[in-house]
């Protein structure tokens, strides 16, 4: 696999939901890692990045409420979510930075009201 998003799921808001993202260990070793989401009828939009080094910055409109991590031993990013809001609904992608032009599977995370 090269890039498996899982753990998206339906949520109320004020929740908190968990996302990893299996990746090839010849591609996450070396690579800065980022999140992206795509909510329906908009673009897909940055939410996160990770440096190979565990440094993180994040989008504004998450920052505070959002954390990524990664795991060298799994070849695992994850991003944890908290506070969720109905704005957050959308289907969520990990790729490297620069991304690669296969984006993977992603996974749908709804936030209800």
């Amino acid at each position: 696999v090269q890039l498996q998003a899982s753990g998206g799921g339906l949520v109320q808001a004020g929740g908190s939901l968990r996302l990893s993202c299996a990746v090839s260990e010849t591609i996450f070793m070396r690579n800065d890692m980022d999140w992206y989401r795509q909510a329906p009828g908009k673009q897909r939009e940055w939410v996160a990045r990770i440096s190979s080094t565990g440094e993180t910055i994040y989008a504004d409109s998450v920052k505070g409420r959002f954390t990524i991590s990664r795991d060298n031993a799994k070849n695992t990013v994850y991003l944890q979510m908290n506070s969720l809001n109905p704005e957050d609904t959308a289907v969520y992608y990990c790729n490297t930075w620069p991304p690669r032009p296969n984006w993977g599977q992603g996974t749908l995370v709804t936030v209800s009201s």
